[in-house]
């Protein structure tokens, strides 16, 4: 975390300079009994500079906070757009704040506030804000806003400094980047249990925070998106989703998800919604069902569809998080009871999946193809007919293999994995299979040897078995062992015809009897014969 300048000195600083003097020191009496390398009194004073510093402000401020919390919710709707600016120095004053929870590669929207003039200049007020922004990540340095308590020079009385102020910029502040700060350190704020209290009980905050889903400005929506994302995840998310479950907010949500371009926005729209499927039980009955009336399974799926089309033709690495968030909230979705039958019974769904686990290169998007292969396991489980689709499919069968060391620490996905593996082998009628295409099977097993064998052997470590039974009661071990005896059973298949297979010696891709035999001895090893 950047460390914040001498408070004494820099104040000293601003008086010499004849910058804004006109907040008097913290009260001898203002103690914190907290531990921390900050001076209390420089939290106090960066939340003083953000004040108005005009008469006319103050009284605007004054009474909006004091008298009607939810005034100017319905003007901002007229916030004038705000253009973009690549300044410098307002780069550098952010890129120094290392520990800072927020995008910093984006451009930054900056406007002018109208209606007040903040106590320092937007430039000067973005720095004593971004300060502000990178200690409230801290848990002391927030739960020391949180007893801040004195508002000197301005005729209001609050309980909680911070929070008023923050509120009375967002309600009178047209400024996007003076925005995106207030809601940034509000959010940072809410990753403590302490604030996340003060939050929700200061009159009309979540409101309009929440309100500040229809703006335009993607670094704002970036920063409501996380703010409410927080919320969501933390002891108060009953209030957070009573507060959300309008279905006019609920639409804009899924609106910013299927319109935006932004692909940093789109990654924590995508995270909000995740956070929704993963959430206890009574915040996704408040808020799923209106959402999947909305269009949601629909909306992830045409996601997905984009996301893979840029993976196969451009490969931007950038966007490989957002294919991840995607596929997990879509898995997220497949287990629900109440609503896993829309996203299983999907042909189209099915087939996009079936094709990430066949991508060729998976070292940059392996979690991906990892939970791609729980989806098409758990997709099979509720719609079965789905596995005459791919019982001949070698690639999906040599991509399910591939995936194995991506899931190594992963007990639930490699078992997936082989249920899946299971479902394909088990299908194969050998009897009505011609040499050739028992050649191909044999040499998609043989080539992921190496693999099938490392798996096997983890399995055997992390069971602790000396006797290699893998195969304790229970359907994933079922899978595996069914799995294990339908390839040594293509493998003797493949031996009998010892003499037709040598007459493919010539084939394009050729089989080793070694690596065969090699195989065969390890599936043997790890079968259960019992």
């Amino acid at each position: 975390m950047a460390v914040p300048a001498d408070p004494i000195i820099e104040e000293e600083e601003e008086v010499e300079d004849g910058g804004p003097s006109h907040h008097p020191s913290a009260p001898s009496h203002e103690f914190f009994d907290l531990s921390t390398t900050v001076d209390p009194s420089y939290i106090i004073s960066l939340i003083r500079k953000l004040l108005p510093s005009d008469s006319a402000s103050r009284s605007t401020f004054s009474e909006v906070v004091s008298e009607n919390p939810n005034r100017g919710e319905e003007e901002e709707g007229d916030a004038p757009s705000v253009s973009v600016s690549n300044d410098e120095n307002v780069k550098s004053s952010r890129n120094k704040l290392e520990n800072m929870d927020v995008d910093v590669s984006a451009e930054f929207s900056r406007g002018e506030c109208e209606g007040t003039d903040v106590s320092v200049g937007e430039s000067a007020w973005e720095e004593y804000g971004c300060v502000l922004w990178d200690l409230a990540a801290s848990k002391t340095h927030a739960e020391l806003m949180m007893e801040t308590k004195y508002l000197l020079g301005v005729t209001l009385q609050v309980d909680n400094l911070v929070l008023e102020v923050l509120l009375g910029n967002l309600l009178v502040c047209k400024s996007a980047r003076v925005t995106e700060i207030s809601i940034g350190i509000i959010g940072n704020l809410a990753c403590h249990e302490v604030p996340m209290k003060h939050i929700i009980s200061t009159k009309g905050l979540m409101e309009i925070i929440i309100d500040k889903l229809f703006l335009d400005d993607p670094q704002c929506l970036y920063e409501t998106c996380r703010l409410l994302a927080a919320g969501l995840q933390s002891g108060e998310c009953i209030t957070w989703s009573e507060a959300l479950q309008s279905e006019h907010v609920l639409c804009q949500i899924l609106w910013i998800a299927e319109n935006t371009l932004n692909h940093q926005l789109l990654e924590k729209i995508i995270g909000l919604i995740l956070v929704i499927l993963e959430s206890q039980q009574k915040v996704m009955d408040a808020l799923l069902p209106p959402m999947m009336k909305l269009g949601l399974a629909n909306i992830l799926i045409s996601l997905l569809t984009f996301e893979i089309s840029k993976l196969t033709s451009e490969r931007i690495p950038e966007r490989y998080s957002i294919l991840d968030l995607i596929l997990r909230a879509i898995e997220a979705l497949s287990v629900l009871d109440d609503h896993s039958q829309e996203i299983c019974s999907s042909t189209e769904l099915f087939q996009l999946i079936c094709d990430l686990v066949k991508f060729p290169d998976k070292v940059e998007v392996g979690n991906c193809c990892v939970t791609a292969a729980v989806l098409i396991a758990n997709m099979l489980s509720d719609v079965p007919d789905h596995a005459s689709r791919i019982s001949q499919d070698l690639n999906l069968l040599g991509g399910l293999l591939d995936i194995f060391p991506f899931a190594s620490d992963d007990v639930e996905a490699r078992n997936a994995l082989w249920n899946v593996i299971a479902r394909i082998l088990v299908r194969i009628r050998e009897p009505e299979m011609s040499l050739s295409r028992v050649h191909h099977y044999v040499s998609v097993l043989v080539t992921k040897l190496d693999l099938i064998e490392d798996e096997l052997l983890n399995q055997q470590v992390e069971s602790g078995d000396e006797q290699h039974n893998l195969c304790s009661p229970g359907s994933a071990a079922n899978a595996r062992n069914a799995s294990l005896g339908m390839i040594i059973s293509i493998l003797n298949n493949w031996t009998a015809e010892e003499e037709n297979a040598k007459n493919n010696r010539n084939a394009e891709v050729p089989v080793s009897e070694t690596d065969v035999k090699r195989l065969l001895d390890c599936c043997h090893k790890f079968f259960n014969y019992n």
